[in-house]
């Protein structure tokens, strides 16, 4: 087996007010295109505007408008011989300070964001799938390669499969029918148009842990989608979802946690902080390998992959990788001239946490400039 290479979906913060993508949003898949990586998955882009995320920079594919600012993406990224794949989503109550009615499965709240949602109507779910097919259907027109649908990380696909939070006794309380509802959909409206599904292996140390793993990847084969990627965790526990250090200096930026006291941060965060799951070589390949078993569907792991050997070794269809990319926009030119090099990312996270302020996507690991501005 030949394991190719994706770059997996990482939040740009790069789109102005309106959703709109930035000539800096332009520019980083096209560096990545320009430096060897074939295939391209978009950070999150929202389906509408109940459903973005509470960073004001994400983008949105929401109207036929946006559909011009996206073409010129997808055709610079052509352009260098690559494909990019659209991830679209809505966050459903994991969420905050969008202004707009915050919705979920049911009206269980987050423990992170820690607003009650309201509950979506058996009509409402039915309307959100149709949203997904007009978004997938903006993006064929926008020339990408296909969709990937966020069904991961507790995003509201995900909120559906986990119990309690999946409360409802209408026919929603089947833990993958909006999924399937949305593949469905998605298919009748854009046709053999690729769809790809991100979803999460696992939930652990979580009151909402419980999902049926091996139930969902039966469903993805029934529907036959065209890719899974594996990958871990709710945004409830964000950090846990790609292991590593977690920089309590930076955390003032976070929306949420900066808003809590003096006193907390110094004293209650370095506690919590010690309960992040500790970084780890490959750490999803163990649900990749459950996916696998259940299905001939092509399954990329996402976590933790950081060299060629690990890449090439770990008897995937596709491996993908965030942060090297961040830290290392060439690192496929790299590991294709030396077989021995390995990723300079260093897991310090300090990306993942400032993309939370004002800052758009990028590396803090290595420039030395990043105390100043923390």
């Amino acid at each position: 087996m030949i394991t190719e290479i994706i770059r997996s979906a990482t939040f740009e913060s790069m789109a102005d007010k309106q959703g709109v993508p930035t000539e800096e949003y332009k520019a980083l898949y096209e560096n990545l295109a320009k430096n060897g990586v074939r295939h391209i998955i978009t950070g999150v882009i929202y389906i509408s505007r109940q459903g973005r995320a509470m960073h004001p920079g994400q983008a949105g594919l929401d109207e036929e408008g946006k559909i011009q600012a996206f073409k010129n993406i997808t055709a610079a990224v052509h352009s260098y011989g690559a494909k990019i794949y659209a991830q679209i989503g809505h966050a459903g109550r994991a969420t905050a300070n969008t202004g707009e009615t915050i919705v979920g499965v049911s009206g269980l709240k987050s423990r992170y964001f820690g607003q009650t949602p309201k509950t979506l109507s058996t009509s409402e779910v039915y309307k959100i799938a149709e949203q997904f097919a007009e978004c997938a259907s903006f993006a064929m027109q926008a020339g990408f390669d296909g969709v990937q649908l966020h069904a991961a990380h507790g995003y509201l696909f995900h909120q559906f499969m986990l119990k309690p939070v999946n409360n409802r006794r209408d026919e929603f309380s089947d833990p993958t029918l909006f999924l399937e509802l949305t593949v469905k959909k998605v298919r009748e409206k854009c046709g053999d148009f690729p769809i790809w599904v991100k979803v999460s292996g696992a939930v652990d140390r979580s009151r909402d842990g419980k999902q049926d793993f091996p139930g969902l990847i039966k469903a993805l084969d029934r529907i036959k989608v065209d890719l899974i990627e594996v990958s871990y965790g709710t945004i409830d526990r964000a950090l846990d979802s790609i292991r590593g250090d977690v920089p309590i200096k930076a955390i003032r930026h976070n929306p949420i946690y900066g808003k809590k006291s003096f006193l907390w941060r110094m004293f209650a965060l370095p506690f919590a902080a010690r309960q992040f799951k500790k970084y780890s070589p490959m750490y999803n390949l163990e649900y990749a390998r459950i996916a696998k078993s259940y299905t001939r569907i092509p399954v990329a792991v996402v976590g933790g992959f950081r060299s060629a050997d690990e890449i090439f070794g770990c008897g995937m269809d596709y491996v993908s990788l965030c942060r090297p990319f961040i830290c290392e926009p060439d690192f496929v030119k790299k590991i294709g001239r030396d077989s021995a090099y390995k990723s300079k990312c260093v897991n310090c996270n300090l990306c993942t946490v400032m993309v939370d302020s004002k800052q758009s996507l990028r590396c803090y690991g290595g420039d030395g400039q990043w105390n100043k501005e923390l």
